[in-house]
């Protein structure tokens, strides 16, 4: 059984041999100092698509997201950063034509691929025709989620246009229709915080009514 004397020693060594180590790695002239201090180095990617109809070049981390190219890179913010985890829709952009959510992919997935964003669907002074059905039927509140559901709302009248069934569709030989249903069913991957769901089923039905 050591004495008291002996535990207050070795506690008091302990204490010493730690505050040691500590100046011999903060010592300038320490090698453990000196790869402690060695920047990371990040390789990066080049990485070539075409956005909004123009052939753009970035140079990349290959973990960067499609979302962060276009936001931070681009500096494209109309494609918004909601959840950052595929469950809200704030960032559904369309690649090839499709629809996707850009917070789930990465930039160097889509070499060579079309992406189109909100700000490729029109301009203030000749807006889309979702666009503009969007504002004649109030499809949108506070306006954080609208270019994904834009987005989104013209994709999914092209895949019934084109006869794509949904995922919940149990008849895959029925041919999909524009029903208020279907287009709600369709859209439920997109989050309105504002619950603005019935203005922006109104506009899709205008917009699909038109294209009748």
């Amino acid at each position: 059984m050591p004495s008291i004397s002996e535990i207050e020693l070795s506690r008091r060594g302990l204490l010493a041999g730690s505050a040691a180590t500590a100046v011999v790695v903060a010592s300038p002239g320490s090698a453990l100092a000196a790869s402690l201090r060695q920047p990371e180095v990040t390789l990066t990617v080049l990485v070539r698509f075409e956005v909004n109809g123009a052939k753009r070049e970035l140079d990349l981390d290959p973990r960067t997201t499609l979302l962060d190219a276009l936001r931070e890179h681009l500096k494209l913010t109309g494609t918004k950063k909601g959840c950052d985890h595929g469950q809200c829709g704030a960032c559904t952009v369309m690649v090839d034509g499709v629809r996707i959510n850009s917070c789930l992919t990465l930039a160097v997935m889509h070499e060579g691929d079309e992406i189109t964003t909100i700000e490729g669907f029109g301009t203030p002074d000749r807006l889309h025709p979702m666009q503009a059905a969007f504002v004649k039927h109030d499809g949108y509140q506070c306006g954080y989620c609208t270019p994904g559901q834009i987005c989104s709302a013209v994709a999914v009248l092209d895949e019934i246009k084109r006869g794509v069934p949904s995922h919940v569709q149990r008849d895959l030989n029925a041919k999909p229709t524009a029903t208020n249903m279907e287009m709600r069913e369709r859209m439920s991957g997109n989050i309105c915080r504002c619950g603005a769901y019935s203005n922006i089923a109104e506009a899709m039905a205008d917009v699909a009514g038109a294209k009748a």
